[in-house]
């Protein structure tokens, strides 16, 4: 009987602190839930990014997801940037739905979002937007869309995007490489669409990827073949020397001047080769 009095004197002291914690995590959702249902857009647009500090949890991960369709562009752009970093089904699906955005910032945001979680569909819209008309991958977007993300200029915010996932470099000893050529890029008020695909498939080593910057070294975007360089400057392949050789000819210096430094990179690079073997009769 005793120990009965006890506990229960135990339990009595308990409640107010489990009523209170009840009551500030009501109090921490309301707060949420009214910003989220704000009629001022930067006010959603903050709750789209504080949700990210939830960790993709239910029921934050729905209703950041449902952000998706807000009517204002900076609030999608928002929730995407927060789902970036979340990996799960149901963030991939809505990434891949929000491929289909009217505007092309955020579809353009939503490749990239899928491209950094490692889902296929990511790097087959980037792909679509770097290669040329006559790639099957031109059939992912439409030809409207197509052009409208090629035509993009890239926000500022690109930038850090790029910086957080290592765009087109080496793994963490070489990260530093290259910075300032890729922000000069990213910062250039005419870049391009095409130009920050270039750069964010640029740690990319398959043949399909490598042909298509080779290929945009060709064209008539300059930023374009700038970031092309760039990228294939990164790889630390000696063989693509053959391949930025006549860029050093490029008619804008930024390209030129990239070229070169690109071309001395890789001549410092030596290829490995195994060691020969002795002649038989040499033993």
């Amino acid at each position: 009987m005793k120990f009965s009095s006890i506990l229960f004197g135990f339990v009595l002291l308990l409640c107010p602190a489990i009523y209170a914690a009840d009551e500030v995590e009501a109090k921490a959702n309301k707060i949420l839930q009214d910003a989220l249902e704000d009629k001022n857009p930067d006010i959603r647009k903050q709750a789209a990014v504080a949700l990210s500090i939830t960790g993709g949890r239910e029921p934050y991960l729905t209703k950041l997801i449902g952000l998706l369709q807000d009517k204002d562009v900076d609030v999608r752009l928002a929730a995407i940037a927060s789902l970036s970093e979340i990996r799960s089904k149901a963030v991939s699906a809505a990434l891949r739905k929000a491929l289909e955005d009217d505007v092309p910032e955020v579809s353009f945001a939503a490749a990239k979002a899928l491209w950094s979680l490692g889902d296929p569909w990511g790097k087959k819209a980037l792909m679509a937007v770097l290669e040329g008309e006559n790639k099957t991958s031109s059939s992912f977007f439409s030809k409207q869309k197509r052009d409208a993300l090629r035509m993009m200029h890239t926000p500022r915010t690109a930038l850090l995007f790029a910086a957080r996932q290592g765009v087109g470099f080496a793994p963490v000893p070489g990260l530093s490489i290259g910075i300032s050529s890729m922000q000069a890029i990213l910062t250039d008020p005419s870049v391009s669409g095409r130009a920050t695909a270039a750069l964010l498939l640029g740690q990319q080593n398959d043949p399909a990827t490598l042909s298509a910057l080779k290929e945009a070294l060709h064209e008539k975007d300059a930023t374009l073949r700038a970031a092309a360089v760039h990228a294939l400057a990164m790889k630390n392949n000696p063989a693509l020397k053959k391949d930025i050789t006549p860029m050093l000819d490029d008619d804008k210096e930024s390209v030129r001047l990239r070229a070169a430094a690109a071309y001395l990179k890789l001549s410092s690079i030596r290829t490995t080769r195994a060691p020969a073997k002795t002649p038989a009769h040499v033993r």
